[in-house]
């Protein structure tokens, strides 16, 4: 290969490659500024025909070429002594000091002497020569034939060169310095995550149709006012108001659109950074910081123990390092149900996490594993697998029939002990009575009895006082110790399977049900979440804090370390939650009430991640616990002007000490203050500096700020002892709260029902960013409710949390100026779309009385209505294609997402706003009831709950609309059919849109009808009724109009 000369002043040496050639002249040669080798040497004999010759340049190529057996060497016999030379990186010290018959190696190296045929045995030696021209060149002679350079690089020791691709081990470079391949190889700095935009040719239409659609709606809303329907002014006058409400809501939704991006891990380079041996770190040993993950409950009866259990087991078996894992459920209901199903899943995770590990089980839900419908040896080789797993497939048999048989098992054992102490109270009342019982009797409570025969302290199946739903004691118990912090190796035939070489342990677990009492507001969820918050700061600290559903469980074992890429990448400090995406099961194939929310999952959360990030939806995500206290990020910016188009570094905000508040000015928003009162625990407020260095990304590069230096977390947990147990105990009581900040501006905000958007929101206001982690393999799945009425009141809780927003002090219109402004606008939209709901119900009804009236929202189908309305149609189709090109999403759920979005707009949204409404004006608190998580009674049919019919009041709307449109419909082309002067135009116009409505409201008449034969009697009453008020109401109008035309 060509390489270039040494700088000016240097030398090169070549000699001739067989004896009988004349012996090559040392020659000078410096690089030109195009790179070429240029001789400074003036000697007749160069051949100057080359193509690049001119006047004054002298060129020569040099070559290097490994010594092969017709290029060798020429060793100078001992009357050329003296004609030294030095070699590509050799020092003038060590030519002065060479011999004649010594050559060195072209890379610094080996040397040989000796001369003639007593080199046949000789080492090969690289050389590097400067060829003339006019020779005929080494390499040329390699590929015509002459020599076969494979079989000299096979039958030899000669090497490919230096590189990344081969080193010898005896290669040196330099000055006598040895190398190998690993010092050669300076690895760059690797990132943990990578961007991925959308590609130019989706976005760049996508965003040239949204504008154009922009224009179009601008010119046919101003076309509608100019051209009032004088015949139906009324009707013109709702359908504009309406029309002009849509236009606004659309664009609401579809500006924080412009910017979608993908995201992608890199595990192995997490696994290398954080877990590999280096110098810091040479046992390689877990520096991955530690998670909390939460687990929320709060109804048996709604919420199956078996479904927790399963959720419980999967993440104890998660692929996280065992010592930095810790796992607590929140029981809000305080019910011995959960406690002792959670105290058997413990019990059976000993063999269930052992067995994932050792046979590299991917889904780790028991139940879900063992319903799979595929080949479960696929890509198994252990021999013993069949074997392990008919095994474990019969010991979870026997876990669910003992949780199955646990209320029985409880009802029987309270009921003995029960029974004991009536006799023990009986006797003790004779002996006091004289022998005889008194006249009112012996009043025993009828307790709950705890296996080891002691009063359980939460909620009695017989409630009574502190001991009822509302009002019992807090209660905390360790149920799997702090793991060690070294391996602990299983033994051959441990408890029928051989865990010999798998890791036995298991993370730690605790159950939490924090103490209630009357006259306090626990604040449902969220005063449950932050009791988790301070217990397990007591308890584990750990500096990010993973909460899920009780029905959310793993089903991507590694989804932490794919959360764990973005929080310890670069930049990763400004992060303050990681979102993943929730994914369901047991959904119908049609997915008729659009359970899975693809189109919000998939397009409206990526969307939002190219900006400020994705909100916060309850579950599946994962927090610092830093930002969770309230605190500001270690860097924010500011975003001035009217659309946010001026970005300025935020200022930072310090603590101000109490006599210098009056002197400081005070932030330009309340989110912007520091948090201060986090309660009287010393050991809670410690932990909140150790939570903040530990959650910091590594400082392994210039570029990462705010790091910590590797290896700072390879120390051991200490283990739990009585005082950091008992204190956990008391930061989880109901008056710990007093006269501080928590649910103001730490942990999770109260206020609203939908403390989960409130929660994210206040982050986002800090400056702090977020990231939406979508994963190859699903990271959760959970449960979602088919049955219409349930799906209605899920939809109806979020709306009206959605009002809450709009009316406090949460409204984004408040925001901070490190708010970004497209991100401004989507929390905008959050709590404004319930409203739509007036507008959307009012335009159902357009087509209805079009109809009955013979009219329609324009005076006449011209042409430059039907263009306008082609237009508007043409272009929102192409949007909605281009979206579902980027976003991922099918064409039949955005479809379902729209039927469902008028169904939930005529019901749920609008009973929200009344509800949001009366609780602004008149202070009426609204209550929810649980989603139920269990599934319906027919065991043959997994979707029977989506054919139960449950009557509730969100029907009436949407049946109301029904029925008028379709009455409508009839009255509408009866008059046209029998009048003398048909007007065709306005029929078809009422026709398209009646149609329009009763096409979205299809899956709401398919969850009305049920079963073939099994429509509820309710059904055809609600029918009938609306049905003969339209038709009375229908007689009275048209007699009035027939009155007035007679006078």
């Amino acid at each position: 290969m060509a390489t270039s000369a040494k700088p000016k002043g240097k030398t090169l040496s070549s000699q001739a490659s067989t004896a009988g050639r004349p012996q090559q002249a040392v020659k000078f040669a410096s690089r030109t500024s195009s790179g070429r080798i240029v001789s400074l040497s003036r000697d007749e004999d160069l051949d100057l025909s080359g193509e690049f010759s001119g006047q004054n340049d002298y060129i020569n190529y040099t070559v290097v070429m490994p010594p092969t057996p017709d290029n060798q060497p020429a060793w100078p016999s001992s009357e050329n002594k003296s004609n030294g030379s030095t070699s590509r990186f050799g020092s003038e010290a060590q030519h002065g000091s060479r011999q004649g018959g010594a050559q060195e190696d072209n890379y610094g190296g080996r040397g040989g002497t000796g001369g003639g045929s007593s080199n046949g045995d000789a080492k090969m030696e690289r050389g590097m020569s400067i060829m003339k021209s006019n020779n005929r060149s080494i390499l040329l002679r390699s590929q015509t034939g002459d020599f076969d350079h494979n079989r000299w690089l096979f039958e030899t020791k000669g090497t490919y060169g230096v590189g990344n691709a081969y080193w010898a081990d005896q290669d040196k470079y330099g000055q006598d310095k040895e190398l190998s391949m690993s010092d050669f190889l300076d690895k760059p700095w690797k990132p943990l995550t990578r961007k991925i935009p959308v590609p130019a040719a989706v976005l760049s239409p996508y965003r040239i149709l949204v504008v154009m659609r922009l224009i179009i709606l601008c010119f046919f809303l101003a076309w509608r006012v100019r051209n009032p329907n004088p015949d139906a002014v009324w009707l013109w006058g709702l359908s504009i108001v309406c029309e002009i409400w849509f236009a606004i809501s659309w664009l609401l939704d579809i500006f924080p659109k412009f910017n979608p991006i993908n995201r992608s891990t890199d595990l192995a380079a997490l696994r290398e950074k954080f877990e590999k041996p280096s110098p810091e770190n040479p046992h390689g040993r877990s520096d991955l910081p530690g998670v909390d993950i939460f687990v929320s409950t709060a109804d048996p009866d709604k919420e199956p123990p078996l479904v927790t259990a399963n959720t419980i087991l999967s993440i104890l078996a998660a692929d996280y390092p065992v010592e930095k894992l810790s796992c607590y459920i929140s029981d809000d209901g305080g019910a011995i149900l959960t406690f002792e199903a959670m105290a058997l899943a413990v019990q059976f995770a000993e063999v269930w996490v052992p067995f994932c590990r050792k046979h590299d089980i991917e889904l780790r839900n028991p139940d879900s594993y063992f319903n799979l419908k595929t080949d479960p040896t696929k890509n198994k080789k252990r021999p013993d697998f069949v074997k392990d797993r008919r095994w474990m497939k019969r010991e979870y048999d026997e876990f669910k029939v003992r949780i199955n048989g646990l209320p029985e098992v409880i009802r029987r054992r309270s009921k003995s002990f029960n029974s004991k102490d009536a006799k023990k109270a009986k006797s003790l009342a004779r002996e006091k009575n004289g022998g005889v019982l008194p006249p009112e009797g012996v009043d025993v409570p009828k307790a709950t009895w705890m296996a080891d025969g002691t009063h359980w302290p939460g909620t009695w199946l017989d409630p009574t006082a502190d001991h009822r739903k509302g009002d019992h004691a807090g209660i905390l118990q360790v149920m799997s110790k702090v793991p060690e912090n070294e391996p602990v190796m299983g033994q051959p035939d441990e408890r029928k399977i051989d865990f010999t070489g798998v890791d036995i342990r298991i993370p730690m677990f605790a159950y939490v049900s924090r103490e209630k009492r009357p006259g306090f507001d626990h604040n449902k969820k969220a005063g449950a979440m932050n009791a988790l918050v301070r217990a397990s700061a007591i308890l584990s600290n750990g500096p990010f804090i993973l909460n899920l559903d009780c029905d959310h469980y793993f089903y991507n074992c590694q989804a932490i370390r794919e959360g764990m890429c973005f929080m310890m990448d670069r930049g990763g400090d400004r992060i303050c939650f990681i979102q993943f995406p929730q994914r369901f099961e047991g959904i119908d194939p049609s997915d008729r009430y659009a359970n899975h929310n693809t189109v919000f999952f998939d397009g409206s959360m990526r969307a939002l991640d190219g900006l400020q990030g994705p909100v916060y939806v309850g579950t599946g995500c994962m927090f610092r616990r830093y930002a969770l206290y309230g605190f500001l990020p270690p860097r924010a910016n500011e975003y001035l002007g009217m659309f946010g188009s001026t970005k300025r570094r935020a200022p930072d905000f310090k603590v101000q000490l109490e006599d210098e508040s009056e002197t400081q000015p005070l932030a330009s928003h309340p989110d912007l203050n520091l948090p201060e009162k986090f309660g009287n625990s010393a050991m809670f407020n410690e932990s909140i500096a150790v939570a903040k260095f530990q959650g910091r990304p590594l400082a392994d590069h210039k570029s990462v700020k705010n790091g910590r230096p590797p290896g700072a977390l390879l120390q051991p947990r200490p283990p739990l002892d009585a005082p950091t147990v008992a204190e956990a105990i008391a930061v989880i009581s109901c008056w710990y709260e007093d006269k501080t900040e928590w649910g103001d501006k730490i942990g999770w905000i109260y206020g609203s029902v939908t403390e989960d958007v409130v929660t994210g929101y206040r982050m986002h206001n800090r400056g702090w960013r977020s990231v939406y982690c979508v994963t190859k393999r699903d990271a959760f799945r959970g449960t979602a409710p088919i049955n219409l009425t349930d799906r209605l009141h899920q939809v109806l809780r979020w709306a009206t949390g959605s009002i809450e927003i709009f009316f406090s002090k949460n409204n984004a219109f408040l925001g901070s100026r490190r708010l970004k402004f497209l991100q401004r606008i989507a929390y905008l939209n959050v709590g404004i779309y319930p409203f739509t709901s007036f507008f959307l119900a009012t335009y159902c009804f357009l087509p209805a009385l079009s109809l009955f009236t013979g009219q329609f929202i324009v005076q006449s189908l011209d042409i430059a209505f039907l263009i306008y309305l082609l237009t508007i149609t043409v272009t929102l189709t192409l949007i909605s294609l281009l979206e579902i090109r980027w976003s991922g999403i099918g064409l039949e759920d955005w479809w379902r997402n729209e039927q469902f979005w008028v169904i939930g707009g005529t019901s749920a949204h609008l009973i929200a706003v009344i509800q949001g409404l009366l609780k602004v004006i008149a202070g009426i608190e609204i209550s929810f009831t649980l989603t139920s998580k269990s599934a319906g009674d027919d065991e043959n049919d997994a979707f029977a709950d989506l054919y139960i019919v449950k009557w509730t009041g969100l029907f009436v709307m949407p049946l109301t609309i029904i029925i008028v449109n379709m009455a409508a419909i009839v009255i509408g082309c009866s008059r046209t059919l029998y009048s003398e002067i048909p007007e065709w135009g306005k029929l078809f116009g009422g026709l398209f849109f009646s149609f329009w409505v009763l096409s979205h409201m299809y899956p709401f008449v398919k969850g009305l009808l049920g079963r073939k034969g099994r429509v509820p009697t309710i059904v055809y009453v609600w029918s009938g009724l609306i049905a003969i008020t339209v038709s009375l109401l229908w007689i009275a109008l048209t007699s009035e109009n027939r009155g007035k035309l007679d006078v």
